[in-house]
């Protein structure tokens, strides 16, 4: 069972860093040119396309990490997507295709697809290429499609804490979301998800910003020695999830990060960090949290603002996560750099 969870949080993990990657890069800063370069808007278009591909893209991938044939492969994305809540039937049979699905449903239904196909295996013989995916579909996909309301509403029930928590006083309210974002960004769970759910808004989405910074800029730096240079950045320009499967083995390697966190969000609270439901989720990913925060702020683009934003989404975090990481390093001995080792094998 720990092998079978490894690989899958391994796939997941991957899937949502291929498919959230491109409108990371690009999102934000192409949405300040299409207004004097409208052609880019194709571009972007294209991008938001890739994040809704983000089921089929995380089966592939989980199918790859427990090395299963093509056609098995391919029946564990179909399956994911059917499961996804990705897609919804319209009038007239017309499939609309909107956001990122829930994640962990995606995950749940992924899991029941590969146990499917690697109990069917070869039983098939010259009709698996006709029998597997189709099976896939209705099988595990239709499962996944009866659980989705469930696991929709218990995310939904996350959701509803952490909305209740923004009614505290800014210093705690902002420590404490900005805490609990930097750990669902290394859950299964969204955390885009989540701020959309509860409309997250103003110092509550900009503390949950930060936390996702803390978290974020934190794995670069801890994994750069275990990894390589491109895999360390797409902590940043992509998501922290990459480290969600280490994070479930050893809970341990994220203190640094959550500590960060706890400390930028009581700042974020006490110097009114703000952003928006959607900003809340992405981090440093393609600037949306620091460019929204300048578009948002009391005065905007003046050098007051300028100095905030520069200290609290890129001084700080560093600072504070290079610290605290070589303390539980060094000092206490609780982590070392080859816990936050990715392996794309």
């Amino acid at each position: 069972m720990k092998d079978f969870f490894n690989k899958l949080l391994t796939g997941m993990s991957l899937g949502i860093i291929v498919a959230l990657i491109p409108n990371a890069l690009v999102g934000e800063i192409l949405k300040l040119i299409i207004p004097y370069v409208p052609v880019f808007q194709h571009i972007l278009d294209i991008s938001v396309l890739a994040m809704s591909l983000l089921p089929v893209i995380t089966g592939v991938m989980i199918g790859l990490t427990f090395k299963l044939t093509p056609i098995q492969t391919a029946s564990v994305g179909l399956a994911s997507m059917v499961g996804s809540g990705v897609w919804t039937m319209g009038d007239g049979g017309a499939i609309t295709i909107q956001g990122i699905g829930v994640v962990i449903n995606t995950g749940i239904t992924a899991a029941l697809a590969v146990v499917f196909v690697q109990f069917i295996g070869d039983r098939f013989k010259d009709y698996t290429i006709l029998l597997m995916p189709a099976l896939s579909l209705f099988i595990p996909g239709g499962i996944g499609l009866i659980t989705l309301p469930y696991v929709r509403t218990g995310a939904g029930y996350v959701g509803v804490v952490i909305e209740n928590v923004t009614e505290l006083q800014p210093v705690l309210m902002g420590a404490i979301i900005a805490v609990i974002f930097s750990i669902l960004i290394l859950s299964p769970l969204s955390t885009i998800g989540v701020a959309t759910v509860v409309m997250l808004s103003g110092i509550g989405a900009g503390t949950a910003n930060l936390g996702v910074v803390a978290s974020g800029v934190g794995m670069c730096i801890a994994s750069y020695k275990a990894n390589n240079l491109g895999t360390a950045l797409a902590h940043v320009m992509g998501s922290p999830k990459i480290q969600m499967r280490n994070f479930f083995m050893k809970p341990r390697i994220a203190f640094p990060m959550i500590i960060t966190a706890a400390i930028l969000g009581a700042l974020g609270g006490m110097l009114n960090i703000i952003g928006t439901s959607y900003s809340a989720g992405f981090g440093l990913a393609g600037l949306i949290g620091p460019l929204n925060y300048m578009n948002l702020a009391h005065g905007g683009w003046d050098l007051h603002n300028i100095t905030i934003m520069l200290i609290m989404f890129f001084a700080l975090p560093i600072i504070l996560n290079t610290v605290l990481l070589r303390i539980f390093e060094r000092k206490l001995k609780w982590i070392d750099s080859k816990d936050y080792s990715v392996n794309y094998q």
